[in-house]
This record gives C-alpha cells, structure tokens and sequence, in this order.
C-alpha cells in the first residue's frame, strides 16, 4: 500500500557535512526559497540537530512545519561512528530503528517526517527487510508518510524490497554518476512505479559534463551556468536533486532554473552525454 505519497519539491536542500554551520545554511536556503529537507540520523555526516534549530528559526520567521518537505534517514551500524552512534548498538535491527527515529524528532522539534529512507540495504536480504517491517510500523502509526531507500544500485535488490514490502518505497534516493550507468534501467523502473528518483553528488560526481562544450554552449547562449543548465535537464527528466550549496549565489541560481524550459533538442544533446 502507498496511500499517504507526498508530493515532493523539485529540488531538496541537502545537509550533509554542513557541521556547525547546519541551522545558519538550512534557515538561509529555506529563506530563498527552498521548501524540501534531507537530513539523517548519522551524527558522523549530519547535524541534524542544526537541522531542528534552522526550524524553529523559520517558524519565528512564520515559515512553519507544515510548509516544508523533510526527510531523515536510518543509517545502519556500519554507517555510524562509532563513537556517535545514536541508538543502541546492542538492541534489534527493529528497536534501532525505532530508537533513531525517536532521536530525529527529538533533533527536529517536530511530530512527523514526510519520508523516511533506510540510508542504504543491508548486508542479507533478511536483515534490510526486518529494517523495513519496523519502518512500516512508523508508518502505519502516522509519524512517517512515505518509506524509501537510498545507495541502492542494483535493479533486482531494489525490485525485491518493492515486492517484499507492504508499504511501497516512494522514493529511491543514489548518487548519479556513470560509475552506475546512471541508474538508467532503475530510474525506468522508478517511473513506472511511480516512485521518485532522487540524486546527489549531481554536480561533485559529474565534472566531465559541466565542461563538456556541448553543456558550455548552451549555458553560454542561454547566459546561464552549466550548473543551471545541468540542474533543469535533471529536473525535466523527472529527477529531483538534492543541492548541498553552501554559496548565497548558488542557491539563488539554482532556484532560478524554474524561470527558463530546456527544448527536446537541448534535453536530448545533454542526455547523449549519459
């Protein structure tokens, strides 16, 4: 079942690595126009913690909960620190799951989350879906609206998790890069399903596309940015990227890619390039 699918925002402000800095960049992205959250539970890449602070800041600033999208992540043991790890290693797979989402809340000062993603499969089929089942239950208890999953690149692992799960994954979160064919034949299979493709390291992954001349010649006829360019052709190909920017300019730019439409002959030039 998927009855509760949320409409997620063109493009998702990422807040990975942002550290002490984390509330002052989210409240400022938010500010200029972004509406859409990712964060996780894994204190070893992300401040979600800032993440809270940035939304109590907004709600001051009469930008409530209700206006934004936000999405936060279980990462397994073998994704923590350590030294940071913010569940109980020692409990079930079930309970640290529970015990992580409850630490999200907390971090965030709110009741619910918009999507839940597991931050990537596990080493057994079986253990990634006992993960799931647990999710499944936030889910059916009302604090999560949609399930997805991320950093997963294989086809027939994601397929299985989709036929396994009673609530659907809405949404399929990997780095897009060549290294994966681009995802080609799962984002295919995302759009049949319905289930929203999200990508980063978009640009960080792809510097041999930002420089290629057929990108810098549309860039330079239309007066705009590779990034620009790169960052609608992912939007019109149903793709919402996550944009990690810590620059005031960049996130007006990207913002701004609403303002023109990439033609068929340009999208399909920049898809040659995949």
């Amino acid at each position: 079942m998927n009855e509760k699918k949320t409409k997620i925002p063109p493009l998702i402000y990422g807040t990975a690595w942002k550290k002490e800095r984390t509330a002052e960049l989210v409240e400022k992205a938010i500010l200029y126009g972004f509406r859409g959250i990712d964060t996780a539970c894994q204190p070893k890449h992300y401040n979600e913690l800032g993440v809270g602070e940035a939304l109590q800041n907004l709600k001051q600033k009469g930008i409530g909960r209700e206006a934004l999208y936000l999405q936060t992540k279980f990462t397994p043991l073998s994704g923590q620190d350590p030294s940071k790890i913010p569940y109980d290693p020692d409990s079930s797979l079930k309970e640290q799951v529970h015990q992580s989402f409850t630490v999200s809340l907390k971090n965030l000062g709110v009741e619910f989350i918009d999507t839940l993603l597991l931050h990537s499969p596990l080493p057994s089929r079986e253990q990634t879906m006992t993960v799931w089942k647990s999710m499944e239950e936030l889910y059916n208890q009302g604090v999560v609206s949609n399930l997805g999953l991320s950093k997963c690149y294989g086809l027939t692992d994601f397929q299985f998790i989709y036929n396994e799960a009673r609530v659907k994954p809405s949404v399929l979160q990997n780095r897009f890069y060549n290294e994966t064919d681009y995802d080609k034949m799962m984002r295919a299979w995302c759009h049949e399903k319905e289930i929203y493709y999200q990508s980063f390291w978009s640009l960080t992954a792809n510097p041999h596309l930002l420089i290629h001349p057929l990108l810098r010649n549309i860039a330079s006829t239309r007066s705009l940015t590779e990034a620009q360019i790169f960052f609608r052709f992912l939007n019109q190909m149903q793709i919402i990227p996550l944009i990690g920017t810590c620059s005031d300019k960049h996130m007006q730019e990207d913002l701004s890619i609403f303002d023109f439409t990439l033609t068929a002959q340009e999208l399909d030039m920049i898809h040659s390039l995949l």
